[in-house]
């Protein structure tokens, strides 16, 4: 089944990297499992911290999963740096958990994008440390 695109494509130049950074935070943002899983590839393959997995399934009930714990979330991503098909941004998101503690938590992560400009892999790191509800900087 042919994939439909989802510019920008590769080859990216900065200001393309940078708007494919910002349509990413602003779909993680909207805490829509199925939205987000539509920007990945069918077979794409991450990690994310220690999980591994593979599919727009897989990505779905990772993300259902995610968000069921990470309440009130809110994401930045920041461009690193890019290529011709490859992207690294570093991020920081807060969220709080069922006992009503805040998190923030910081990471990096590695795209690699196909060439309908669909992730095709997603490697991620993340830190978490507790922070106070005063503390928080990202609404």
């Amino acid at each position: 089944m042919q994939q439909q695109a989802r510019p920008p494509v590769p080859p990216f130049t900065e200001e393309m990297a940078r708007q494919k950074v910002k349509m990413a935070q602003d779909a993680w943002n909207t805490r829509d499992p199925e939205k987000v899983s539509l920007a990945y590839t069918e077979d794409s393959e991450w990690r994310n911290r220690d999980e591994f997995f593979r599919g727009r399934e897989e990505i779905v009930a990772f993300l259902k999963r995610k968000w069921e714990r990470e309440r009130d979330y809110r994401l930045e991503k920041n461009l690193w740096c890019f290529t011709e098909n490859r992207i690294a941004v570093m991020f920081e998101y807060e969220s709080r958990d069922a006992e009503g503690q805040w998190w923030r938590s910081h990471g990096n992560e590695l795209w690699e994008f196909d060439g309908n400009g669909l992730m095709r892999r997603r490697e991620a790191s993340i830190n978490d440390y507790r922070i106070e509800e005063s503390d928080q900087r990202i609404f």
